[in-house]
């Protein structure tokens, strides 16, 4: 088997979808050309006939600046939607061959990556969710889960903090079937890596529990036998560290950072094609690595048979398993809406609790449900009180300690909603949402259905002060598109907010909850919280016909616009209270709804809210007026807060009065 024409015709492909963008990153697949091809030809057990095979291994190319090695590989391997001439568009508009490796826009990308470490997290995730699927499915006899995670990660990955809180929780579980490839060029952006990083590798990943290999890179034989060290360890996750060349091949830039983020240039990529032996066609590949391509795929086709067998007797011997493995790979959902209790009016719950509660309906009646906190679930409510924890050697569980690991803990919740099978929330503090928002962008992105619990969600954590009261939180979460941020307002809105989140499989919903008690409204006087499924809903009124005013309220402050309304009615103002707990829900409206429930006849309008304006302007428009904050909080009892900010029934009724004067 010529492994070495494989590795090299990765490299000529590399280059030529580089050059001809004129953009990219040809150093890094030219460095890890060796690697892949050995991995991909002789160990990658993957279907490219059937890129959804439940029992595949999983492959992240994390150092996604190199992506022309990952269409390389998916052309070479015959995704049928990687073509030649996907390879030729690199880099252009309405191309599958995007600057980085974006899921779901080529079979074969498992995840999207670019921003470095979120592949390396998506991946602990992923080694997860194998370990989780062996433990409800594997049979002493029948192994239908069980497969490997292989990453290929740069300097810049080890260096990025999300791969040390990750690679951390990997080594404490003991995640035996994750295998990280380490792509050891010392070459950045801005030079030898030297500079500013000189960490023992070794030493680092040994003292988080993993085993490390370090090999010769462009060693075709070392490469296999770390490969082999590493899934013969079940016990820990392995790090082969791969000594390479960065531009491996090319005359004048190998080993230089001028390779790193520009292409050769056309001189240097004749060069390099002559010294590698290859053809200086652009985009050639030879017979003889279609063939051994081809050759590796009919004999994975072959393993893939053998698996259908399998799954057929194990399903046929174990029809509960496989009715739960259908509904879990199907994602499929019961009629929540009778499953989960309603709350009873006048009970005072935090949404947190309520939410809690919630919570323990849901595990029952969605068994591939899971989840945990990142070291706050007695504050967030989020523990599963009848399921057991996820740990080393206990995977049958269904809940996380994902530790103070808050990057780490999303970014690994991505790839357990990748890998498939479960669904999975994580929770902390509102005000922590800032650790986190760089793989809840990427969830939003990619269209995933993970779910956060954000509680202690304004200055009304009281006591814990500034640095733990959001403030401007909220607004930059509905900033970010795809996301759905609910924030309901009594405890039968909490219970719809989580039908929501389930319902929604086309991304990220995010649940935004008070540390504080709120009442339980009485819905037999007031619309039922199902309203909240519009993202906004007339929750009273006071007078017939369109109203005089409008007060707009999400969460806690619902109640004070209720009261507030109330003092207006008292004047014969006909005001109408307008519950809106998402933004995102009521923009997917059609304009008729919209428009009944703020009517464009009533430009007088009030938005009150605990936290930033930043907004609201949308909804009150210029002859409004917004009850928000746009500082920071203080430290204090939080009745005391609201009053000193401003939370008050009578500020509600000024404004209210300073609008209706004119």
């Amino acid at each position: 088997m010529n492994i070495q024409l494989a590795a090299n015709t990765i490299r000529g492909l590399s280059m030529d979808g580089v050059q001809a963008a004129k953009s990219g990153h040809p150093g890094m697949p030219m460095g890890m050309a060796d690697v892949a091809a050995v991995l991909w030809l002789n160990y990658l057990k993957h279907n490219p006939k059937n890129p959804a095979w439940a029992d595949r291994d999983r492959f992240i190319l994390s150092a996604g600046h190199g992506s022309m090695l990952h269409y390389s590989l998916l052309h070479l391997a015959g995704f049928e939607d990687m073509t030649v001439d996907e390879l030729k568009q690199f880099r252009q508009w309405g191309s599958r061959t995007a600057g980085h490796p974006e899921f779901g826009h080529a079979l074969g990308i498992e995840t999207t990556t670019g921003p470095l470490g979120q592949g390396c997290a998506n991946g602990v995730g992923m080694a997860i969710a194998e370990k989780m699927l062996t433990a409800r499915y594997n049979t002493e006899r029948d192994a239908l889960v069980d497969h490997y995670t292989y990453v290929i990660a740069s300097e810049g990955e080890f260096e990025e903090g999300a791969s040390h809180e990750a690679f951390s929780l990997a080594g404490n579980h003991g995640l035996g079937k994750l295998v990280v490839f380490y792509d050891q060029n010392f070459i950045s952006i801005e030079g030898d890596t030297h500079i500013t990083y000189t960490d023992d590798v070794t030493k680092r990943m040994e003292a988080y529990n993993w085993q490390v290999i370090e090999i010769d890179g462009h060693n075709h034989q070392q490469i296999g036998d770390a490969i082999e060290a590493a899934q013969a360890e079940q016990e820990k996750p392995t790090v082969i560290i791969c000594n390479t060349t960065i531009g491996f091949g090319s005359p004048n830039k190998a080993g230089s950072h001028d390779c790193h983020g520009a292409p050769l240039g056309e001189d240097e990529v004749a060069l390099t094609k002559e010294a590698l032996g290859l053809s200086p066609e652009a985009f050639h590949v030879s017979d003889e690595v279609s063939d051994l391509f081809a050759q590796r795929t009919v004999a994975m086709e072959a393993v893939e048979a053998e698996w259908n067998e399998l799954f057929s007797r194990w399903g046929s011997e174990y029809p509960d398993r496989l009715s739960e493995w259908k509904q879990a790979m199907g994602q499929e959902l019961p009629d929540l809406d009778a499953l989960i209790p309603s709350f009873e009016a006048g009970e005072s719950l935090a949404t947190r609790a309520s939410s809690g509660k919630t919570i323990q309906a849901l595990a029952d009646a969605v068994p591939y449900l899971v989840g945990g906190s990142a070291d706050l679930a007695p504050s967030n409510n989020t523990y599963m009180k009848a399921y057991s924890d996820i740990g080393k050697d206990h995977f049958e569980g269904r809940n996380f300690h994902f530790g103070v690991r808050e990057l780490g803990m999303a970014a690994i919740m991505n790839g357990i909603q990748l890998h498939g099978g479960l669904r999975v929330f994580g929770g902390t503090f509102l005000v922590f949402a800032d650790f986190l928002r760089p793989a809840a962008r990427l969830a939003a992105l990619m269209g995933i259905p993970v779910i956060y619990v954000f509680t202690h969600d304004s200055f009304c954590v009281g006591e814990d002060g500034p640095t733990h009261q959001p403030i401007e939180t909220a607004a930059s979460l509905r900033m970010i598109h795809n996301l759905t941020v609910i924030r309901p307002g009594d405890a039968n809105e909490v219970k719809e907010a989580w039908i929501a989140a389930m319902q929604n499989q086309t991304g990220p919903t995010a649940l935004l909850l008070t540390r504080q008690g709120l009442p339980t409204l009485d819905r037999s006087v007031y619309p039922s919280a199902s309203g909240l499924h519009q993202g906004a809903y007339t929750l009273w009124q006071s007078g017939e016909g369109s109203p005089d005013i409008l007060l707009i309220a999400t969460g806690s402050e619902v109640e004070l616009a209720l009261n507030a309304a109330e003092k207006l009615a008292e004047e014969a103002v006909n005001v109408r209270v307008v519950s809106m707990p998402s933004c995102e829900l009521f923009e997917q409206q059609d304009g008729a709804y919209q428009e009944s429930v703020l009517p464009d006849a009533c430009d007088l309008r009030v938005a009150i809210e605990a936290g930033t304006s930043f907004g609201w302007e949308r909804y009150v428009g210029r002859k409004g007026a917004m009850i928000c904050k746009d500082d920071f909080g203080a430290s204090g009892p939080y009745t005391v807060l609201l009053e000193k900010f401003g939370f008050t029934v009578e500020r509600v009724v000024d404004a209210a009065h300073n609008l209706l004067k004119g």
